[in-house]
């Protein structure tokens, strides 16, 4: 089975209630909640105060991508309020398995991503430690960015020494078509903003990636 998780970075922030309800309602697996800090990528989102807002409406598990510097620093508040995974990257820190334990340690999915330029080997040293890979196809910090293909390269290499219970998540430019080269790579998550959000038939957006 193919988790799908949908990016509130494209849903509309006025309704995001109305939003993430319809998502859900249309067979969302996870809800994916990207965190921006203006540092390690170029623009800023949402935090903790929302995030423990989506908690209280939301009926799945949510998917949280810290794209911010000093990850360890904010994996309390986020477990605390409600995150079910929490995504760091392997850039923005010097001890990776130090940040694995600590997420793990409030008993919550750990997850590591590599951005397009980052060497799938990085992960191997850490890749019984976690619970999920999130290979970037974009340069992160903004939604609606076109599929860095050869990015999705580093799925079976990582597949190939993975864990079988290992979740490899793919991020960035997804549609029916990407998702079809991620998912016979060896991807079994996927992570879409701007085709589910954006697209007239939220139903059919999502199943048409699994």
């Amino acid at each position: 089975m193919v988790i799908i998780s949908p990016s509130i970075l494209s849903a509309d922030f006025a309704n995001l209630q109305r939003d993430i309800e319809s998502v859900v309602k249309a067979g969302a697996d996870w809800l994916h909640i990207d965190v921006m800090d203006g540092h390690f990528v170029p623009n800023i989102t949402i935090g903790v105060p929302v995030t423990a807002s989506i908690k209280k409406i939301s009926p799945v598990p949510l998917d949280v991508h810290l794209m911010i510097e000093n990850p360890q620093k904010y994996v309390k508040p986020f477990a605390d309020a409600g995150a079910d995974i929490i995504t760091f990257h392997y850039e923005a820190v010097s001890n990776p398995k130090e940040v694995i334990d600590l997420i793990k340690s409030f008993g919550i999915k750990a997850g590591m991503s590599i951005k397009p330029d980052t060497s799938a080997d990085v992960v191997f040293p850490f890749i019984n430690d976690l619970d999920l890979v999130l290979v970037m196809t974009v340069e992160p910090g903004f939604g609606g960015q076109k599929f860095i293909e050869k990015c999705a390269d580093k799925i079976p290499v990582i597949k190939e020494k993975a864990p079988e219970d290992l979740i490899i998540q793919v991020d960035g430019g997804i549609n029916a078509q990407t998702a079809r080269i991620c998912t016979s790579y060896g991807a079994n998550s996927l992570v879409a903003g701007n085709y589910i959000y954006k697209s007239d038939n939220i139903k059919s957006a999502i199943e048409s990636l699994r």
